[in-house]
Parts: structure tokens; sequence; C-alpha cells
């Protein structure tokens, strides 16, 4: 019975399983407009560009805005509620995405079914109305969505915080954010078949209907590691070396006031706010780019293929991403700060090969780009293990959340700007034609090698600020 006892369980990794899976649906929840968007959602609601950058650019915006306080909620709920809550509304705002086309033509006179919807005249002003519209309730949808969506990753980061020493915690949150990779690669093998058999509106309903399998299971599996009957004393003190020499005091809840004093939050929010748009855009725009440029529609089996080999790229190589600072730090006997913001430096010069995409896609055509922009996705999901994890290096437990909140709501800023930003600029470019060009290329497809060249600095120049800000290691005390 005592061999039994001294032999570590490891239930840890189970919650890291639960934690991957919860990414998982969580980006192909948010994926299903991207991978509909261009084929069945655009024709039938005459978008332009400008409406799909409008509803993804706000829904960074209030996801950013959501994020600043569901990482205070879920601090102050507690983990197993605080991620339940958020899955179950983020499921709910995901299903009701199906119900846009029929409440549009509830609000549009002359309209009386959803199939009459695509045989409104383009261009005309029934069709900006209907655009309008659907537009508001598509954009209802997405702030319900991201309302859930924003305690995905506070919740993940103090759950590992409460399940593995900080040595382990990249490696693990490497693993649970490749969930992000697998979603996003899971997503185009399924949604657009989907959306093609079975109607777009079923595909948000089935992948929105995996959210409340998740939560059903996650009542029974999580409990805090001391009152888990999974785990035992000695992966109980596993958890808790860090904590050893000095037991810890009952910890004091952080403010927002206070957080902001620190530069410690201010580092990590830059970091999130100049990267994590880099993400969203390829998330948002990569399906809508492969049609724009080469006229591959998502549903079609190279569409499926690109998109699918480019998260296959992101998914196998950012597993490494967690495990370079393990090195740094067990091999090198690095600190876990300086070991991470090593490997952050590194993960931050691959994003620079996005200044190839276009002109390498115009010479060997589609699947380059896929390759690059795998490398680059790859490169941000390394980052973002690292990123994270550098929030509980440095405060406390009972401030994991909030923190991560606020740099969630900072990387949702930086998303809007981008998003946004992208659509606006893509309809102006190919309004213009050959009147408006950079660095060769004329159009939409300018402006595209325009928001690719954003991408490629925008690690350097988000380490450089945080490397400013936050030399060398220092842990905040309350």
């Amino acid at each position: 019975m005592a061999a039994k006892q001294n032999t570590m369980t490891n239930w840890r990794w189970v919650m890291c399983a639960m934690l991957f899976f919860a990414t998982t649906v969580n980006y192909m929840d948010r994926q299903v407009l991207s991978l509909t968007f261009k084929e069945f959602i655009q024709p039938e609601f005459h978008w332009t560009d400008s409406d799909y950058g409008t509803i993804t650019g706000i829904f960074s915006i209030a996801y950013a805005i959501f994020c600043l306080f569901a990482g205070k909620f879920i601090d102050w709920m507690g983990t197993k509620k605080g991620y339940l809550w958020a899955i179950v509304v983020w499921s709910v705002g995901a299903v009701l995405h199906a119900a846009c086309g029929w409440a549009t033509t509830l609000f549009v006179d002359g309209v009386d079914s959803v199939a009459a919807l695509r045989a409104v005249e383009a261009g005309s002003q029934l069709a900006s109305t209907v655009a309008m519209i659907s537009v508001y309730l598509f954009l209802a949808c997405r702030m319900i969505l991201g309302l859930g969506e924003a305690g995905n990753f506070p919740a993940a980061i103090k759950v590992t915080a409460e399940y593995f020493p900080k040595k382990d915690r990249a490696f693990a949150t490497s693993i649970f954010n490749a969930g992000a990779s697998v979603g996003a690669l899971a997503a185009p093998a399924t949604i657009p078949l989907l959306a093609k058999s079975l109607g777009w509106e079923m595909a948000f309903i089935i992948i929105g209907a995996l959210g409340f399998i998740w939560a059903a299971i996650w009542i029974f599996l999580y409990d805090k590691p001391f009152e888990s009957k999974h785990v035992n004393e000695a992966e109980l003190a596993y958890m808790n070396q860090d904590e050893e020499a000095a037991p810890a005091a009952k910890e004091e809840a952080m403010s927002f006031a206070k957080a902001f004093t620190f530069r410690q939050t201010w580092s990590f929010a830059f970091g999130k706010f100049m990267t994590d748009g880099v993400w969203w855009f390829f998330l948002f725009w990569a399906p809508a780019y492969f049609q724009d440029q080469f006229g591959i529609k998502a549903s079609d089996p190279q569409g499926v293929a690109l998109i699918f080999t480019l998260y296959a790229i992101v998914t196998v190589v950012s597993l490494g991403g967690g495990y370079l600072p393990k090195v740094f730090v067990e091999k090198k006997g690095m600190e876990p700060y300086a070991g991470r913001m090593l490997a952050m430096l590194i993960f931050a010069f691959f994003p620079i090969f996005a200044l190839f995409a276009q002109p390498l896609g115009g010479v060997y055509g589609p699947w380059a780009v896929a390759i690059i922009i795998g490398i680059v996705g790859a490169a941000h999901q390394s980052w973002s293990a690292n990123i994270f994890s550098t929030v509980g290096d440095m405060f406390p437990k009972s401030a994991i959340a909030t923190i991560t909140g606020i740099g969630a709501m900072a990387g949702g800023c930086g998303s809007f700007l981008i998003n946004k930003g992208s659509g606006v600029l893509f309809d102006y470019a190919a309004a213009q034609g050959e009147a408006f060009s950079f660095l060769g290329f004329d159009g939409k497809p300018a402006g595209y090698m325009i928001i690719f060249c954003v991408c490629a600095v925008a690690y350097l120049i988000g380490w450089s600020v945080m490397k400013a800000l936050v030399p060398k290691y220092k842990a905040v005390e309350l």
C-alpha cells in the first residue's frame, strides 16, 4: 500500500487532456464562420469583405473586453464552475448562429424565406438591407460566443498553475494550446463538408454541441488537486514543489488597479497585443485568401487539403515550443523566465517568412503559401505557450486568471485592429485595382502583402518591448 502511495499518479495529464479538448472545441467553434463565409454565407447575405472584417473585428474587441473580466470571474467563481459557465455560454452562442438566416427574414420586407435571401439582386438596396441586418444578427451571436470563449484561456492557465510545477507549465501549456491547432486542423476537414451536405446552419449546430458534451464530462472529472481522489500524496508533492521551501500563506486577491501597477502585467499585455492578431488574421482570413487569390473554395478537395496541411504543420511543429525552454532550464541550467524569453526570441524570427508568402505563391502556387503560413502559425503557438507561462512564473496563483484575462484583452484589441483593418483594406485595394500597389503587387494582392508584412515583424517588436519592461525575472509580491 505504501509502495502504491509512493508511486506518483498522473492525474495532472488527464486535466491537461481536458484543457486540450476544450481548446480544440473553442477553435472549431471560432472557425466555422471563416470556413463558411466565402462559399456559403457571403452569397446568401450579400456581405462585402468589409462586412466580414466588421464581424471578425467587433468579435475581437468584444472578446477583448470580456477577457478583462473573465479572468476576474474565474478567480471569483472558481475553476470548476467558472470553466463550466464559459463553455456552456460559448456553445449556446455557437449554435445560435444557425438561426441568423431565419431571423433576417423576419426583419426584411419582401423576403419570406431563407432561400429567397440568395435570390435578392446583388448590389440592390434590398441586398444592402439584408447585409446590414444579418451582420447585426451575426454580431450578436459572435458576442455571446466571445463572452464564453473569453473564459477559456484564463481558466486553462489557472488549471495549469494548479496542477503543474513551474518547470512543466510551458510544456503542459503547449500541449493544451495545441488544441487551437488541432481545432483549426479538424475544422477544414469537417466544417465545409457539413455545410455542403447539410447546410451551413448545421455546421454551427453540430460543432457547437461538442461543448455541451465536454461540460458534462468536466463536472465529474475536475477537483482541486488536494481535493481530488485521483491525486495521491506523491503527485501532490510534485505539483507543489515550488512551494516546498516556503509554505504559502493565504494569497491575497489582486485588483485591476493594482495589476496595472506592475511592469510584468504590461509586458505580458503588450506581447499579446502585438501577436494575437497575427494568429487570428490567419484563422479568419486564410480560407478567404485561397479563394480570392487562387479560386480555391474551402469545400473543394484542394481547399480542404490546403487548410488541413497548414494546420498540420502548426500542430506538429508547435509541440516543441513548450519543450524548448524545458531544455534550457534543465539541460543548460537557466532560470525559467530567462529560458522562456530566449525560446520566445527564437520563435519571434520565424514569422519573417510571411514576407515570402505572396511572392512564392505567385511562383509555386498555393501550397507554398500554405507551408509558409503553417510555419508562422507554429511559431505563434510556440510563442503563445511560453508567453502564457510567464504569468505563472511571476504572479501568485490567486492572480493568474486576472492577469491572463488582461493579456487576452490586449490580444483581442490587436486582433480587432488587424481584422477590421484587413477587411477595409481589401475592399479598398480591390476597388482601386492597378492604382493601388505595394512591393510589386496590385489591387487586393497588394493588400494581402501589406498585412503579411505586419505579421512578419510583430513578434520581434513584441519581444523587444517585453524584454525592455522586464529584463530579468522578478516575482510579483502582493
